[in-house]
């Protein structure tokens, strides 16, 4: 088997050796970005062979000035069509080029225009494999000088809306939390287990948050959870808690879990400390951390009055399921 080369790379090469070339030849004159963002396991780095085998290959967005797209868009996009070998690296490089410009790009893939404002709704609103999808990837030549200002702009949430996230994590929590105890005092193990898995989801979503990276969807979640901060000693834990088959011994290594994720909250210095040892939930014999605790801490540290006094249920959440 042929050495396997990663996406990027493997469009990184096809623009230099291969597209660049032939818009010397056919627009040398008129300026462009490429770049390979967007959809597809290459951009956030986590393709493998297995990836080829479905919408993998040598592809690029090539990215022209808003009034150059109607003049000369076609053309390019022919002399492509053209020109272009019929394979590059064994795949094959029909369509593979999109000519846009960054505006219209950027626009439908969030659902807003980053070049204005970006508004708290318009981060809100936005599922997190999405921004993830346009931060990551590779910009292979920015000669509009819009690229990278652009993925600047957009690398991570501005405070308020990072608290306003990391608050409804903790929210979730909270909610769900006396559920493993709950049900597997009454017997139901499924259910408690299923409180357990989604619990686990959270606790994940909310360690990438905290280390500044946007979660992707639930293919690569614990892919990218594992690259995080606390991945390496809360995979064995979480891992436990979710091959429990008694709800004593889910809500054991789900304890730890909170505790050292609490830790590491303490440790950003957004809030003033918050006591991370679990405890009894009210009278009932179950053990939870009483995240509630995270989330008031958190917002009160939010300027934005309209985001501060947004329900603690309303927030980011990828519902992304591409």
């Amino acid at each position: 088997m042929p050495t396997f080369l990663p996406g990027l790379e493997l469009s990184r090469r096809f623009y230099t050796e291969a597209v660049r070339p032939l818009l010397e030849d056919a627009a040398p004159d008129i300026p462009h970005s490429a770049a390979r963002i967007g959809s597809g396991s290459e951009v956030l780095g986590y393709d493998t062979p297995r990836s080829a085998d479905h919408e993998w290959g040598p592809r690029l967005q090539l990215f022209l000035r808003p009034h150059d797209v109607p003049r000369h868009a076609g053309r390019i996009r022919h002399h492509l069509a053209e020109h272009l070998p019929k394979t590059f690296h064994g795949h094959p490089t029909h369509d593979c080029v999109e000519v846009t410009h960054t505006t219209a790009w950027f626009t439908s893939t969030l659902g807003f225009d980053p070049t204005h404002d970006i508004t708290a709704a318009d981060w809100l609103t936005t599922p997190t494999q999405l921004l993830a999808e346009v931060t990551a990837g590779a910009v292979f030549h920015d000669g509009l000088h819009e690229l990278g200002p652009l993925r600047h702009n957009l690398r991570w949430y501005p405070r308020d809306v990072w608290l306003h996230t990391l608050a409804r994590q903790w929210n979730r929590i909270s909610q769900e939390e006396a559920f493993v105890g709950r049900c597997g005092e009454v017997g139901d193990e499924l259910g408690s287990a299923t409180a357990a898995a989604d619990l686990t989801r959270t606790l994940m979503r909310l360690c990438l948050l905290m280390d500044r990276r946007y979660p992707p969807y639930n293919k690569w979640l614990g892919t990218a959870f594992s690259r995080t901060t606390a991945g390496h000693r809360l995979i064995p834990v979480l891992t436990a808690a979710l091959s429990a088959t008694d709800w004593h011994t889910r809500e054991k290594h789900l304890a730890y879990a909170y505790e050292a994720v609490a830790g590491i909250h303490n440790q950003l210095n957004l809030t003033d400390r918050v006591d991370p040892a679990t405890r009894p939930y009210h009278s009932r014999p179950f053990r939870v951390l009483h995240a509630e605790r995270f989330t008031r801490a958190l917002t009160a540290r939010i300027t934005d009055r309209t985001l501060r006094e947004l329900p603690g249920e309303k927030g980011v959440e990828s519902t992304y399921e591409g």
